[in-house]
């Protein structure tokens, strides 16, 4: 497909610790502690999918600078998801001024004063550069959600290249909990949602590194990206990760915002 180790030249390591420093948040949200057993989903409210933190501006300058320089480690997309992605832009324009953004026909206004043209990118792509999510778009395939398309720029512990084209199960296979079991708990969760009736769960742990990128392919899986004493890290990294239906091709949207603060 294309290659799963990211290579950081010495222009990009001191471009991206530079923005590192910058783009810490305030505070976690007090709504991102820790969480219950797996799935631990909430309902949320159905303009919830998209926020906007303290740390926009920062984060936004990261997510451009990785989807410019690196795109093959951090967008894919199926030729199947493109019906889907056509629907979920025009599902999140439509939240997007009530979070600060100006909408023209061919031109998006964003909050730290940055002009996207809409057609200067693929639709998918486009959204990466303006919105904080990472973005993956899941579709069923037989049994199963299979993962179609997807804009992930920060990851945490994982790589986008291992788990494209993958079910459920394929793209966990390295979470130890979950089993067969949970695999399909959470796939009748899929099932289960309703269009305007979004999901939510969320992670929290600490690191010793504060950089939203950190991928690790899965022979990589034994160097865990959370702090091995974690007492002792210095940050705190929570993910608000939503699920909804997109309600004309009833593809599942799956939405990552990340925030990343100093431990007390």
């Amino acid at each position: 497909m294309y290659p799963c180790r990211f290579l950081m030249t010495w222009r990009d390591a001191t471009l991206a610790l530079a923005i590192m420093v910058e783009i810490l948040n305030q505070e976690i949200p007090a709504d991102l502690q820790p969480h219950a057993s797996l799935p631990g989903v909430r309902p949320l409210a159905a303009d919830g999918w998209l926020n906007r933190d303290d740390a926009y501006a920062a984060q936004m300058a990261y997510r451009r600078q990785l989807i410019a320089r690196k795109r093959p480690f951090v967008y894919w997309e199926a030729p199947e998801a493109q019906e889907a992605v056509f629907e979920l832009v025009d599902e999140a324009l439509a939240l997007m001024p009530a979070l600060g953004f100006s909408i023209t026909s061919r031109h998006i206004f964003c909050p730290d004063g940055t002009e996207v043209d809409r057609e200067g990118d693929a639709p998918l792509a486009i959204l990466g550069r303006v919105l904080q999510e990472d973005i993956c778009i899941l579709q069923k395939k037989g049994e199963e959600h299979v993962l179609t398309a997807a804009v992930l720029c920060f990851p945490a512990g994982w790589t986008l290249a291992e788990k494209a084209g993958r079910p459920l199960i394929g793209i966990h296979r390295r979470v130890a909990e979950y089993d067969a079991g949970l695999a399909k708990r959470v796939q009748r969760m899929f099932d289960g949602v309703h269009a305007g009736r979004p999901l939510w769960r969320n992670n929290y742990l600490r690191y010793d590194n504060p950089d939203l990128f950190q991928p690790l392919t899965e022979e990589e899986a034994n160097r865990r990206a959370p702090a091995k004493e974690p007492e002792k890290a210095g940050y705190l990294r929570a993910e608000r990760q939503s699920i909804l239906r997109l309600p004309k091709t009833r593809a599942i949207v799956f939405t990552i915002h990340t925030y990343v603060a100093r431990a007390d």
